[in-house]
C-alpha cells in the first residue's frame, strides 16, 4: 500500500493503492480519504469497466471534494477482465459481482481509516444490480444508493429488501434503460427518486452531463450519509 497525500480544491486527501480478500480472490483497490471525511462511498463498477474508469473517477473527485472518502476497485481479477473483455459474460453475473461488492463493504468497514464512517454504494450499469444486492444483504453498514445508468432490474427479487435511500440516475436519451428503471423504483422498499439528466445517452458523454450526474451524487450522499446506522455508533 503506498499512501499519497494529495489536496483537491483545499481539500487535503490521502490516497492509497491496496490489495483486499474478497470471496477467495485479492482485488485491487483505490481509495481516497479526505481530512475529517464524513462518509465513505464504495464505486461498484460494470459492463467491462474497472477502477480505472474515467466517468467513476470524475464522480468520485467530487465526492472527495465534498468530504467523502472514496473506494474505487476492481471487481474482476486481472485473467477475468481478460475473460469478459472476450465474451461479455462475468459483466452480467450478478451473483458474482454482489459478493464481491459484499465482500468489499465488509473490508472497508473494518478498515482504520473508514471503520467509522456511513457507507454509501454507487452503482454504474450491471455494477448497480450489484450493489442493490449489497444494500439488500448488508442493510446495517450500507447507507445508501447511487444507481448511473444502471440495471437495477438485473438484481430480481432483492429489490423488495431495500430499504436504503436509493436513487437513480439515467440519461434522458437512454429509452430502455429509463422503462427498466421506473419498473425498478415501483419494487424498491425504502426512499426512492429517479433522475433523468436531459440529452445524456447511456454513458453521459455529452457536454456536462457527467458533471449533472456528480451533483446529484453528491447531494444525495451528503443528505443520507448522515445518518449513521446504529453498528457504526458502537
Amino acid at each position: 500500500m503506498t499512501s499519497k497525500p494529495a489536496r483537491i480544491t483545499g481539500v487535503s486527501v490521502i490516497h492509497d493503492t491496496l490489495s483486499i480478500p474478497a470471496a477467495g480472490v485479492v482485488l485491487n483497490a483505490d481509495i481516497a480519504v479526505p481530512e475529517s471525511a464524513r462518509g465513505v462511498v464504495l464505486f461498484a463498477h460494470g459492463s467491462g469497466s474497472s477502477r480505472h474508469s474515467v466517468r467513476n473517477r470524475s464522480v468520485a473527485g467530487e465526492l472527495q471534494r465534498a468530504g467523502l472518502a472514496t473506494v474505487l476497485a476492481d471487481l474482476l481479477t486481472p485473467d477475468e477482465e481478460r475473460v469478459d473483455a472476450r465474451t461479455g459474460r462475468l459483466r452480467f453475473d450478478i451473483g458474482l459481482l454482489a459478493t464481491r461488492v459484499i465482500a468489499l463493504t465488509d473490508g472497508v468497514a473494518h478498515r482504520d481509516e473508514t471503520a467509522r464512517l456511513p457507507t454509501g454504494l454507487f452503482g454504474a450499469s450491471t455494477g448497480a444490480a450489484a450493489a442493490l444486492v449489497a444494500a439488500a444483504e448488508r442493510p446495517g453498514i450500507i447507507a445508501a444508493v447511487v444507481s448511473r445508468g444502471g440495471r437495477p432490474d438485473l438484481a430480481g427479487e432483492y429489490l423488495r429488501m431495500v430499504r436504503q435511500p436509493t436513487l437513480l440516475i439515467v440519461g434522458g436519451l437512454d429509452d430502455i434503460v429509463i422503462d427498466l428503471n421506473r419498473q425498478a423504483m415501483n419494487q424498491l422498499a425504502g426512499e426512492t427518486r429517479l433522475e433523468i439528466v436531459p440529452g445524456a445517452t447511456h454513458l453521459f458523454e455529452e457536454p456536462g452531463t457527467l458533471r449533472q450526474v456528480a451533483n446529484l451524487a453528491r447531494d444525495w450522499f451528503i443528505r443520507h450519509l448522515g445518518r449513521v446506522p446504529p453498528d457504526k455508533l458502537a
